[in-house]
């Protein structure tokens, strides 16, 4: 983790644009923000997006929140902003096996320097949301709820996560029962009743404890 500059403080109450603008003024820009969706479910991709916002006023998106915090219809809007508006954005998709194979953290981070490498100009500074992200070559901050805090870890999560619904709904269509548009590949209560009647697909995350507990039951 490299911190911000001793100079740099961001200024009470700024909004969520605080973090971005500060870096900016001390002149480490461009700021990429880094954001995943999907780490918590068991099937599906994990997927990642990275995004470069443009800072000023006047250039504000409307309605740009922590994804979690948005309806639907809300992240759509503000996703398509966010595409419409960002000087930069690149986003990776993780399939299930990546994240068996090393684990969905080791995946994460991979992710997040796979994504910040896409970019078109290389930042000057990262923000990620949570823990740092070594091995980008460019100094960064992990930010205790960085998409509540930052404009661009936002703006990330709203694309991540709109990309990652859209994945969803297709492999709904692929992958009928399991309700995979409905949950997204969260292990709600619906989601483990069809685990237990069809048995996990090629969709599924094979290492997680209540995927690999119904594969243990099916092979035992």
């Amino acid at each position: 983790m490299t911190p911000l500059p001793p100079r740099a403080q961001v200024r009470r109450g700024p909004g969520l644009y605080g973090y971005d603008r500060t870096l900016t003024r001390l002149g480490l820009a461009p700021v990429a923000g880094a954001d995943e969706a999907g780490r918590g479910a068991c099937a599906g991709p994990l997927v990642v997006a990275a995004v470069v916002l443009p800072l000023g006023r006047g250039r504000e998106i409307d309605e740009l929140a922590d994804s979690k915090l948005l309806t639907p219809a809300a992240r759509e809007r503000v996703a398509g902003r966010v595409r419409e508006t960002a000087l930069d954005l690149a986003v990776v998709v993780v399939p299930p096996d990546e994240i068996d194979r090393g684990g969905v953290h080791r995946a994460n981070l991979e992710a997040m320097r796979r994504a910040l490498a896409r970019l078109a100009q290389r930042p000057a500074y990262v923000l990620t949301d949570g823990f740092a992200v070594a091995g980008t070559g460019v100094p960064g901050l992990g930010v205790w709820k960085g998409d509540r805090v930052s404009a661009s870890v936002a703006a990330a999560s709203v694309v991540a996560k709109v990309t990652r619904d859209a994945l969803m709904e297709q492999l709904d269509a692929s992958h009928p029962g399991y309700g995979f548009a409905v949950h997204k590949g969260y292990s709600t209560p619906e989601h483990q009743r069809a685990l237990r009647e069809h048995g996990p697909c090629e969709q599924h995350r094979h290492s997680y404890a209540n995927v690999s507990a119904v594969l243990l039951k099916e092979t035992g």
